[in-house]
């Protein structure tokens, strides 16, 4: 009797150890420590819409080759220049073959050949031009940065070239096979007969022959609130303090991270120290690190593109938003239209961004024209800063109008070696009329209504 007691009770232990053994491996009991991190028990607010890198890497303008020393320059967004940035999408650029840039005559290219040249203002990583273009070539090349890709029409071969210039080196990049004809080339270019003409002196510096017109807009805009901001970016709300300083500045604080709120409520600096890392930082990577982080901390509104206003290991991102096709202006005495990152090994160390976003409905618009000719030519040459001028272009110039609206303001601008925007000149006062009219860089179609049905003109849609 006992035996069996005993047999009963051992049966019964080695039941209870199976079970035991079968909820350790399959079941995940609040046994033991927990390692949770500050994400975790934080889930930040969508406020904004989010992007993607393909989005926001596009040329700062197109500029078109017309032969015989006739150029024009297009602006992103409209219709010209979008069709050829479509088009280039689909084309594939392989096989590169590297020399160094003298390996061309650049001045008599571009006088006398038909082509185009897409210019980026910035080193841009060949990593991030793989998502605007279809590009194949070796670790060199896909370790570079591009700022502007030249494609020509050599007449007297009747063959496509296409060179790919790296703003670290001297270096440019052929691509020996590029899928492009000359058709292609001659198609693009063709758009140019229906844009304002340009002339240059060095290649750099385009200038149109007559004013510009452009448009001046009044809009409405909406606030992100510093509260929204704080629950945004501190992982424990719940642990900030507000402090304010001599100026008046608003400043948030959990110890560690800080916001402070500048510009009467309007602008936000969030920093996050980390230590100093001893690799290098990968520019790409931060690239996609810091759209990943403003995808979550604020989103965007409307159209922005990756800028890389300095040197590659400063860390410092920027992306600039656009308005019907030109680039807003975020200046010292008013910042808005432009968002900064400072980036470490992937982690967002600084940010830097306005809470007014513009809103949806009907703007109010007026019709203004920038100098051109003569008189923008004297502009830049009476510029005190004349010898760091890096870019001329039109761009508009963001200020209040009360009522929860802004003014958007066409003007010239100048970009400057160290990274910095200037206001160059202003636009001709409104009303101004002129001997006849002037295209529009802003214009989202052709200039005449039968453009696109001229001989030898059918873009694609």
């Amino acid at each position: 009797m006992i035996e069996k007691i005993k047999t009963g009770v051992l049966a019964f232990l080695v039941v209870l150890s199976l079970l035991q053994s079968y909820f350790l491996a399959y079941s995940f009991p609040s046994l033991g420590t927990i390692v949770s991190t500050e994400q975790d028990y934080v889930q930040t607010e969508k406020i904004g819409q989010e992007e993607r890198v393909e989005n926001l890497i596009f040329p700062e303008d197109i500029v078109l080759h017309l032969g015989g020393d006739k150029h024009t320059v297009l602006y992103p967004d409209t219709e010209f220049y979008n069709r050829i940035l479509e088009r280039l999408r689909g084309r594939e650029f392989k096989s590169f073959e590297r020399n160094l840039r003298n390996v061309q005559d650049w001045d008599t290219i571009r006088s006398q050949e038909v082509g185009l040249e897409l210019r980026f203002g910035y080193g841009v990583p060949v990593e991030l031009l793989q998502k605007m273009m279809k590009l194949d070539g070796d670790l060199m090349f896909l370790n570079d940065q591009i700022d502007r890709i030249w494609i020509y029409r050599m007449k007297d071969r009747e063959e496509v070239r296409v060179y790919f210039f790296s703003s670290v080196t001297s270096m440019v990049y052929e691509s020996i096979r590029a899928d492009l004809t000359i058709s292609d080339v001659q198609e693009y270019a063709g758009y140019g007969e229906y844009w304002p003409s340009y002339a240059t002196a060095d290649g750099e510096l385009y200038l149109p022959l007559r004013p510009l017109e452009a448009i001046e807009s009044v809009i409405h805009y909406e606030m992100y609130s510093p509260e929204q901001m704080q629950k945004n970016l501190f992982f424990d709300p719940s642990s900030t303090r507000t402090i304010e300083d001599r100026s008046g500045t608003q400043i948030y604080t959990d110890g560690k991270r800080g916001m402070q709120v500048e510009q009467d409520g309007q602008w936000i600096k969030f920093t996050d120290p980390v230590a100093a890392a001893s690799t290098k930082d990968v520019l790409s990577s931060n690239v996609y690190s810091a759209i990943s982080f403003i995808n979550q901390h604020g989103g965007w509104d409307g159209l922005h593109r990756f800028v890389n206003p300095e040197p590659e290991d400063s860390g410092r991102l920027e992306f600039r938003q656009y308005y019907q096709s030109l680039p807003i202006l975020s200046l010292p005495s008013f910042r808005f239209g432009l968002m900064e990152l400072a980036v470490q090994q992937g982690i967002v160390t600084e940010y830097e961004r306005s809470l007014m976003t513009i809103a949806s409905g009907k703007a109010e618009k007026v019709v203004r024209y920038l100098p051109g000719g003569e008189q923008l030519k004297q502009l830049v040459s009476a510029y005190d800063r004349r010898a760091e001028v890096e870019a001329v272009y039109p761009a508009l110039r963001p200020s209040l109008t009360g009522g929860k609206q802004l003014r958007l303001t066409p003007v010239w601008a100048v970009r400057l070696q160290d990274g910095t925007t200037e206001v160059l000149g202003e636009a001709l006062p409104a009303g101004t009329v002129l001997e006849q009219e002037v295209p529009n860089p802003a214009r989202r179609e052709p200039l005449d209504g039968n453009a696109a049905s001229q001989p030898g003109q059918t873009p694609d849609k």
